[in-house]
């Protein structure tokens, strides 16, 4: 690119965009970036089961009874099963812990609702 300025490489590389009022606005950082990648460096993590969300925070395998009696179990979780929204499950009572079963799972086939210890 011989002498052009970092910013003119960028926007020469398309790493910008125009505002409403028609200004031009780079990005820089998109455009580092975009360098580094190609030189094997990452800079973000890739998002996934494996690893944190978006707010930092990781998988724990614990949940918390909430005050209204729900049990959140959490979008990665859900995500790393691959649950949609609108997936039914059984639920089995054991003595101190639950068991969840997705109703259109094979492995159904001898399970029964547990019925001994109705909802209130």
């Amino acid at each position: 690119m011989g002498h052009v300025t970092r910013k003119e490489a960028a926007r020469l590389c398309g790493y910008y965009r125009i505002t409403a009022s028609g200004e031009v606005k780079v990005d820089l950082s998109k455009f580092y970036s975009a360098i580094l990648q190609a030189r094997g460096l990452e800079l973000e993590p890739q998002k996934g089961a494996d690893h944190r969300d978006g707010r930092g925070r990781s998988p724990s395998y614990r949940v918390t009874v909430h005050q209204n009696g729900q049990i959140v179990i959490g979008a990665a979780y859900t995500k790393a099963m691959n649950l949609k929204p609108g997936d039914t499950f059984l639920i089995k009572r054991g003595y101190k812990h639950i068991h969840l079963y997705q109703l259109e799972d094979a492995a159904l086939d001898g399970v029964k609702p547990d019925t001994a210890n109705p909802e209130p």
